[in-house]
């Protein structure tokens, strides 16, 4: 396994000046999906006690995974019917908290008891169920999957014309594509033709880049009194908090009046949840470890990162609500920069608890505009895709098993395959990849004839 050209190995100490200056690049390219999931499911909910749970959760994850992973674990958007299901049949706020709690706790155990299983039976099985010519598209459809969350961002305040397929422009739409073509073009600029720090925090100077143009056309806008270029809400900072709800408070006052019923109820919304997760743990996992040129699910061991997902994922949830899962923007902004220090995702994590007290901080960045932050994930879900697609190099494509195996995740994987059953959802990701193994086990000589 050959690593890409990283500056900072995994086991690499940054100087402390520089490890501060990466630590925050690499919570802007976690923050807007981390404290987006309290503000959808709402009743509530604090985006500062979600970061404050995401850095726990991470550390947690560093610890149980040796400091061998360099990923951050953020809010996972998977549970979100879940969560929904918690607060759903009339009860109470606090009820719903403590089910919140519950839940995670449901979801950690399927990790420790598929961590238990691995444990014993070793990741050949894993090998052989999801090779390069399953996990490489499976990894694209990660990226892939998000495309339509960032061009939507990037495109802020265009209607969406459904009958032809097209966005609708307006004043609005056009001052967000400027804002998001100077994020775009900055960050990509930084990476290519960069020089030492700038070509190590693209994302930073990117993301300052459009939020200057931003506050131009805001403050023009307001002295005008045209809301069409009022891109940045100031006003976010009058709903400013100091200190976090933090979950357990609330959670606490519930769990009094929970019953048996409704604990079963929880238990199916998140046990199925959780397998669905597992798999992509595994493609995340597996991504990263052709980037830092180290097979991560054998060393620390694929046992050893679920059980730091798993009990990361209940620590996170108990502060901040939100069961915790590894973050394929954390997996994009290692591989763009070439940082794949340990210690940087540490100071990350410490960084996001401390930075969670911090009222005005937190609304600062809560202020970046949507369009900023899709020219950001233009780059980052991208890479991810294509770092999926180059998982297919060593995969021999003219024998038809490979070539159907693939072509069955991409097609499934971009056309949105999602499929409920009651409060249990599976993601495009989740059948893309099931219907892959399937299709390479039956077809593919039983998943042997993979490479070239």
């Amino acid at each position: 396994m050959s690593n890409m050209q990283l500056v900072y190995q995994v086991k690499d100490k940054p100087k402390f000046g520089q490890l501060i200056v990466f630590a925050f690049q690499q919570l802007l390219a976690i923050l807007a999906a981390t404290i987006a999931v309290p503000t959808i499911i709402g009743h509530g909910m604090s985006q500062s006690a979600a970061l404050f749970g995401a850095g726990v959760g991470t550390i947690v994850y560093l610890l149980f995974t040796k400091f061998r992973s360099p990923v951050f674990l953020g809010s996972s958007f998977a549970f979100l019917g879940s969560m929904f299901a918690a607060f759903g049949g009339g009860v109470a706020v606090s009820v719903g908290y403590a089910g919140l709690l519950i839940g995670a706790a449901f979801a950690g155990l399927v990790y420790v008891v598929i961590a238990l299983v691995v444990k014993c039976a070793g990741v050949k099985w894993i090998n052989k169920l999801m090779p390069a010519v399953v996990i490489g598209p499976t990894v694209a459809i990660i990226g892939l999957s998000l495309a339509g969350n960032a061009v939507g961002d990037f495109l802020k305040g265009a209607g969406f014309d459904a009958e032809n397929s097209a966005w609708l422009m307006n004043r609005q739409a056009g001052v967000s594509i400027i804002c998001g073509l100077v994020t775009l073009f900055t960050v990509i600029g930084c990476s290519v033709y960069g020089k030492k720090m700038s070509k190590l925090i693209p994302f930073i100077i990117g993301i300052l880049a459009g939020y200057l143009v931003a506050a131009l056309f805001t403050v023009i806008g307001i002295a005008k009194g045209d809301d069409a270029l009022n891109v940045i809400d100031f006003g976010k900072f009058n709903e400013m908090k100091w200190v976090p709800d933090f979950a357990f408070i609330e959670a606490f006052k519930g769990f009094g009046s929970i019953d048996g019923t409704y604990i079963a109820s929880l238990a199916v919304a998140y046990v199925p949840v959780a397998f669905v997760v597992f798999a992509e743990h595994i493609a995340d996992h597996k991504n990263l470890s052709t980037i830092i040129g180290s097979d991560l699910l054998e060393d620390p061991g694929l046992h050893r990162t679920l059980l730091g997902d798993g009990v990361g994922s209940i620590a996170g949830a108990f502060f901040g609500g939100c069961p915790n899962t590894t973050y394929g923007e954390s997996v994009g902004c290692v591989a763009i920069t070439g940082n794949a220090s340990v210690v940087t995702i540490l100071a990350t994590a410490v960084m996001a608890i401390a930075i969670s007290f911090f009222g005005p901080f937190v609304t600062f960045l809560s202020t970046i505009p949507s369009c900023v932050m899709g020219g950001v994930c233009i780059t980052l879900y991208g890479f991810i895709a294509v770092s999926g697609l180059k998982m297919l190099q060593p995969v021999d494509l003219n024998k038809n098993g490979n070539l159907f195996t693939a072509s069955v995740i991409l097609i499934a994987g971009i056309g949105g395959m999602t499929l409920k059953f009651a409060h249990v959802t599976l993601t495009e990701i989740a059948v893309a990849l099931i219907l892959g193994i399937i299709v390479n086990l039956v077809f593919n000589e039983n998943g042997q004839q993979t490479s070239k």
